[in-house]
């Protein structure tokens, strides 16, 4: 069970291992794009290539309990599948469910957890394979691995490194469940944090926030919904930051220049933007921006229109 890039390399590895995956449940096709065609999951065209049946249900818990009852799995396995699993059909498999969560639990439950870890300033992030139970993330720990995270990753580098590392993860537990070497570790709940969903408003930065904060928002936040200011009637997509030295008027521009490129003041300190996209643009380094584009200094990115 799962739908986004982050889960394919998690089913792909258990086909190579030679695992017989019986089914494959994701998230039924979405508009997307301009034209907003219905577009499918990653996961399910990982599924389909791989001759594997798709369920798609709006719902698993209201209308794909039968069919996944009918496939009479072993063991069912779910990363970043997008939909809350009920006892009913976490007690169909009867070596149970094992999940692959993009964060070293019990920090950073929830439904992007990537995201915030970035955003938290975290020095390190990770994948921890857990027992699924009733609660979101709540269940026992399996195994864990962790990777530093560096100035400038963004959250889509991220994702694609633990998605390769959470795939390796799942096939090792479930080896150590074949062989009855696997501990269940119950997380510790005086440790635990929980991140709520992700909004587009996330991305309308408070400048007065210190610059180890923007930075982290402006990377934990790409590629979606990405930090946005306005400029020249649209908005100005900021991409990846770097901490920098530097003071002025939060949310004002203090360097901008094909060298060192856009440099903003923050309530504490500086950000430097790495790389940026104009309204109707491409994403390109701020600098190569700046030989074309001039942005004055004392541009007030700060100031949202009325």
């Amino acid at each position: 069970m799962g739908t986004p890039e982050f889960a394919v390399p998690s089913l792909k590895a258990l086909i190579r291992e030679g695992y017989e995956v019986v089914g494959v449940f994701t998230q039924p096709d979405r508009p997307k794009g301009r034209g907003n065609k219905l577009t499918p999951s990653p996961v399910k065209v990982a599924a389909t290539e791989a001759g594997i049946p798709v369920y798609q249900p709006e719902r698993i818990r209201k209308t794909g309990v039968e069919d996944l009852r009918s496939l009479k799995p072993d063991l069912c396995v779910t990363a970043a599948f997008g939909q809350i699993l009920s006892k009913e059909i976490l007690d169909i498999p009867p070596m149970g469910n094992i999940n692959v969560h993009a964060s070293l639990l019990p920090k950073h439950r929830g439904a992007a957890p990537i995201a915030y870890a970035i955003m938290a300033g975290d020095a390190k992030a990770g994948v921890t394979t857990m027992m699924m139970d009733v609660g979101i993330d709540t269940g026992d720990i399996l195994l864990q691995e962790e990777t530093g995270i560096a100035e400038s990753e963004t959250c889509g580098e991220l994702t694609a490194r633990l998605s390769g590392i959470g795939a390796e993860l799942l096939i090792r537990t479930i080896r150590s469940m074949e062989a009855g070497s696997l501990k269940q570790i119950p997380q510790d709940e005086t440790k635990m944090t929980y991140d709520p969903m992700m909004t587009k408003e996330l991305g309308r930065p408070d400048w007065n926030r210190d610059a180890a904060e923007i930075r982290g928002l402006i990377n934990g936040l790409n590629p979606w919904p990405c930090v946005s200011v306005p400029y020249e009637g649209g908005r100005l997509k900021l991409l990846r930051a770097e901490r920098f030295e530097g003071c002025g008027k939060p949310g004002t521009v203090i360097k901008a220049d094909p060298k060192t490129g856009l440099v903003i003041a923050c309530g504490s300190g500086a950000v430097r933007i790495m790389e940026l996209q104009a309204p109707g643009g491409k994403q390109m380094k701020s600098e190569d921006y700046l030989r074309g584009h001039g942005i004055p200094e004392g541009t007030d990115f700060g100031k949202e229109p009325e």
